[in-house]
């Protein structure tokens, strides 16, 4: 009997994707199918029902789970979900199709069919309205109401099948891991409390901190980086996993760091998002998630601990998965080393605060970074990234939010 804990709904992992002569044949049904192209994040989405990540879904959500998840942060059926998983299309395509059809989900990109979907229902949203409750703000500025107010008008609900991984595993090998992948590795280590750390950047001395902190109180921590699509200026993947590996092998022990990498996308939802994430880490076998400063967030939407303070307003039982909440964390010279706030008593001027976005600042701009912000052999590879751009490549890094402080 596993040691780790249960996937979310109580029960065992839910992959939806098919496999040997059943996806075989699904596969050349769906050829014959009515197309409905899906953008990045529904793929993302799609691929992540497929591998269990989002156990116990079936399907994309109706109406009615919409509602509950926008409103209450619950399903139809009261299962604890934050943030709306919903499949969209245009209302010519919509029309087009009926309740009961069977359709092709095709990704806009590669033009791959991913899954086939029975439609057992269409609908209409307020858009504004999912934007306010799960990002807090209307503001199209922010990536993620962009992304809501640009999709399609009618959404489409209904169980699916999943047919493909996207082409994750061949493009990232053994670092897109699976749920099952995952807490098989954990059993196999002998690990029962294990801290996911969340990433959609190359690590600096902050980040290692806080997987440290976690180490020393639980078996180990999985360093789960995020392999779908990122805003622009962000470190593409396959960086960031050599940055992260390099990190890994000279700065931490044996047995107590994995690295793999997940096909979401960033929804920038802040508060809502640090709840998804520790939900489907549940479904990855974690026992806690990491919530640092800003988790999730983008520019100053939220506050710097919002994501901490959500926890702790959702029922007791929504989630087995617990948040590691950590203070914010910067170099302080007077003490010579990583601190937090709750550790460090010296002022401003004695502290070095560190964040993501000032490093690929600092580096797109050619400027000396310390090697109290990010380890030096880590800075070698970003720094070698950033020479390999071309200009026309190049994109401004503006300094907001907290980042900016």
């Amino acid at each position: 009997m596993s040691i780790l804990v249960k996937p979310h709904g109580g029960g065992e992992l839910k992959p939806l994707l098919l496999e040997g002569d059943e996806l075989a044949a699904e596969q050349a049904l769906a050829r014959d199918l009515p197309k409905v192209d899906v953008s990045s994040r529904e793929a993302g989405d799609i691929i992540m029902m497929g591998i269990g990540g989002f156990t116990p879904l079936e399907g994309f959500m109706t109406r009615t789970d919409w509602e509950g998840v926008c409103d209450g942060m619950k399903m139809a059926n009261g299962l604890f979900w934050p943030i709306p998983i919903t499949l969209s299309t245009d209302e010519v395509t919509a029309r087009g199709i009926s309740e009961g059809d069977n359709i092709a989900l095709v990704d806009s990109e590669s033009g791959e069919i991913l899954a086939s979907m029975q439609v057992t229902e269409k609908y209409s949203i307020d858009k504004a309205h999912e934007c306010m409750m799960v990002y807090k703000t209307t503001d199209e500025e922010h990536p993620g109401v962009k992304m809501v107010m640009e999709q399609g008008d009618v959404n489409l609900a209904g169980p699916i099948k999943v047919l493909s991984q996207g082409g994750f595993p061949e493009q990232y090998g053994d670092q897109f891991m699976t749920p099952a992948q995952t807490r098989a590795e954990f059993e196999k280590r002998g690990w029962n409390t294990i801290a996911c750390f969340q990433t959609r950047n190359p690590m600096h001395r902050s980040h290692e901190y806080l997987a440290k902190v976690a180490i020393e109180t639980l078996d180990g921590v999985l360093i789960h980086s995020l392999l779908g699509k990122l805003k622009p200026g962000d470190i593409p993947a396959d960086v960031r996993s050599n940055a992260i590996g390099t990190l890994i092998d000279k700065y931490f022990s044996d047995n107590t760091v994995i690295q793999a990498g997940y096909p979401l996308d960033m929804r920038y939802a802040g508060p809502r998002e640090a709840l998804l994430h520790a939900l489907f880490r549940q479904n990855y076998g974690c026992s806690h998630q990491i919530v640092g400063r800003d988790h999730a967030g983008v520019g100053d939407y939220y506050g710097p601990f919002d994501a901490h303070h959500i926890f702790d307003e959702i029922p007791a039982d929504s989630l087995e998965t617990q948040p590691l909440k950590i203070d914010w964390t910067f170099w302080c010279n007077k003490c010579d080393g990583m601190a937090s706030m709750k550790t460090c008593p010296h002022e401003g001027p004695d502290r070095i605060l560190l964040s993501g976005t000032k490093l690929r600042k600092a580096l797109s701009e050619g400027e000396e970074v310390s090697d109290k912000f990010s380890r030096p052999e880590v800075l070698d590879i970003l720094r070698v990234y950033y020479g390999s751009l071309k200009d026309e490549d190049k994109v401004e890094i503006k300094m907001s939010g907290h980042s900016a402080k």
